[in-house]
């Protein structure tokens, strides 16, 4: 922990003159940056798995017509298809699965008072005049939803929403995109429960605004900026 304390104020140092009393909150930006630069090759992985696993929709399609009262049997054909072209099910997963470590690591630091035994003076940062480890619930308690800590999440919750709605439509649109290849049904409708998951999936992109308003502002700022990294890299990688 406090090697990775190091390296943030290592990049707010840096990031001072042109930031000011904000240059941690840009560390952790451009911390985020940067880890999404090393997930992007999984990124363009993942996309590739995916239009791999849309062009084989029509193949899945014709095993549901086939073997559509047998749910085992369609299952072990499904994987076997799978298998037989060497596309995995799980590949969209890994660029998630691999940041988990960063935010993890940004939320433990914001959230702990010391490191390595000594006070932590990153709790002191500032983006504007919102503390870098405090909440939604202590924004609103220093100045209410119009305070200047409150305009600062206001300023995060609309730029979330904005993000959120662009990445419904880029989900919907995807969606429709793999409808249409199997036939106007999903090829992967064969899981139990799959087709309400299917349904919510849309709106998975707006729980980022639960989470900016739980979890300390710094790992707020890192979802932020990932959520966005993420919509747009899903529209330059899925066009």
């Amino acid at each position: 922990m406090s090697v990775f304390a190091s390296l943030v104020e290592r990049l707010a140092d840096l990031l001072h003159p042109l930031f000011g009393a904000s240059a941690a909150a840009a560390a952790i930006v451009l911390f985020t940056a940067l880890v999404r630069l090393l997930v992007h090759p999984l990124s363009r992985a993942a996309a590739r798995g995916q239009k791999a696993r849309a062009a084989l929709q029509p193949k899945i399609a014709e095993l549901r017509r086939r073997h559509g009262g047998n749910p085992e049997k369609l299952q072990r054909a499904v994987l076997d298809l799978h298998a037989r072209e060497k596309v995995s099910p799980l590949s969209g997963c890994l660029p998630s699965l691999f940041q988990l470590p960063a935010f993890f690591l940004l939320y433990h630091l914001f959230s702990s008072g010391t490191i390595g035994g000594r006070d932590n003076e990153l709790l002191g940062h500032e983006l504007f005049a919102a503390p870098l480890g405090g909440r939604w619930t202590d924004a609103l308690g220093a100045g209410g939803p119009f305070g200047g800590p409150g305009l600062v999440y206001a300023g995060l919750f609309a730029l979330v929403a904005v993000v959120a709605a662009f990445g419904y439509r880029l989900t919907k649109r995807s969606m429709a995109a793999n409808a249409a290849a199997a036939g106007g049904g999903s090829g992967e409708q064969q899981v139990p429960g799959m087709a309400a998951m299917t349904r919510a999936l849309p709106f998975m992109s707006f729980l980022t605004l639960v989470t900016v308003a739980v979890v300390p502002l710094a790992a707020a700022l890192y979802v932020v900026t990932s959520t966005t990294w993420s919509v747009v890299e899903r529209a330059v990688l899925y066009r």
